[in-house]
């Protein structure tokens, strides 16, 4: 039986060779709290030892970030330092490889002013968009994990003392990146091979539109754009062809909608942790791919600002199919993080869409938006995935297919 100090030395190993599959000579680059240092740590010892050239890091504190948004000088939520720019474009531009460690307080900026949240992401948006084309686009390797924090434990487990919270939700991360006592690269591969049949399944279908119905009150029809596919485990760096695991865990397959093709109301089943904010019991109500109407019981004015940063906020940007029968589902545990919520239930995205489009690569970007694709500052997964969920495709030439039944695929 492993031990969890071993158990962490094969996660950050995994999230190295499967997440990002560094290659001798590339430089490696590390979003992480600055109170999660020792696992960066980690992570930056393994890297050089697989040849890594050198570690950049960027570092975050969910304490000055909230002293930030509640005290700064109202002028400072415009704009973005031009050396946090410069960082983000150099590194990118360079094709490193980019590991973000998500390890945050879910509510750290409850009661900070949403407008000035809003600014920032606007600001942020706009100073980075070289940066986040580029991800988009998978034109370096990117990974998205997430660590413990004390809060996160503590918000996951109310009813443990911290240092139990902390083992338990260790050990909830652990599982669900398919790392026990195992070979963790190898259950991984298992694991991503179970995506590729799924993608294959339903790329063989060539579908036109999907109708999403559930008891919560979601009817909803997404029209597909012509020439789609469909994704998911391991993809392909367009510039070097190695294959990365853009998320860990990730037990998701997607693609993208026709920006104006989306019609009907969509329930959420989970709630959102939004820019330091939770939001809960919220949908939306779409017309021609738009959202006319936006509703939540907490968190509406938080909701409302995040689809209106820019026009490409309010359309929908990604369609995502995860079973209900899966690992993180069945938990039974509610995350208040995205990277794992996400993972428990199919979702939606509203922004920026993933170029799922066979021959995106050489399509200039008034071809992609003529085949439907959305584009936008922002990305925000949210889930509507329930155990009564059903889609049912109609394929290009007319045939109804059942894709999902009952919260899970019909194949």
């Amino acid at each position: 039986m492993k031990t969890l100090a071993e158990k962490q030395q094969d996660y950050a190993r995994l999230l190295l060779k499967e997440g990002l599959n560094l290659q001798k000579g590339q430089l490696l680059a590390i979003d992480c709290p600055v109170d999660q240092a020792w696992f960066a740590r980690i992570c930056a010892h393994l890297a050089y030892e697989m040849g890594c050239r050198e570690v950049v890091m960027n570092w975050s504190d969910d304490l000055l970030a909230r002293e930030k948004y509640l005290y700064a000088a109202d002028a400072v939520f415009d704009s973005v330092h031009s050396w946090t720019a410069d960082f983000f474009e150099k590194v990118s531009s360079e094709g490193a490889a980019w590991l973000a460690i998500h390890a945050a307080d879910p509510e750290n900026l409850k009661d900070c002013d949403p407008e000035r949240i809003h600014r920032a992401q606007i600001a942020s948006g706009k100073a980075l968009e070289g940066f986040r084309k580029r991800e988009t686009n998978n034109e370096f390797p990117w990974c998205v994990c997430s660590i413990p924090t004390e809060s996160w434990a503590r918000r996951v487990f109310p009813e443990l003392d911290t240092a139990a919270a902390m083992e338990k939700l260790w050990e909830t991360i652990l599982t669900t990146a398919y790392v026990d006592d195992g070979d963790a690269v190898a259950n991984w591969h298992a694991h991503i091979e179970e995506l590729h049949r799924r993608t294959e399944v339903l790329n063989s279908y060539r579908l036109k539109t999907l109708h999403y119905t559930n008891s919560l009150g979601t009817d909803l029809t997404v029209e597909l754009p012509e020439g789609h596919f469909w994704a998911g485990g391991a993809e392909k760096c367009v510039t070097s062809g190695v294959l990365f695991s853009a998320n860990i865990p990730s037990e998701e397959v997607f693609t993208l909608p026709v920006k104006t093709g989306v019609n009907g109301v969509v329930y959420a089943s989970k709630p959102l942790s939004l820019h330091g904010n939770l939001i809960e019991g919220f949908g939306f109500e779409l017309k021609e791919g738009k959202i006319i109407r936006a509703f939540a019981q907490k968190g509406e004015d938080v909701l409302q600002k995040a689809i209106s940063v820019d026009e490409g906020a309010s359309y929908l940007g990604e369609v995502a199919l995860v079973p209900y029968d899966s690992p993180i589902s069945n938990s039974g545990i509610l995350f208040y993080n995205t990277l794992f919520d996400e993972n428990a239930a199919c979702h939606f995205a509203f922004g920026e869409a993933y170029p799922c489009i066979r021959g995106a690569e050489e399509m200039s970007k008034e071809t992609l938006r003529q085949r439907g694709m959305n584009e936008s500052i922002t990305h925000v997964d949210f889930m509507i995935g329930t155990a009564d969920l059903t889609i049912t495709g109609t394929t290009a030439d007319g045939r109804e297919v059942a894709v999902f039944v009952n919260g899970n695929f019909a194949f």
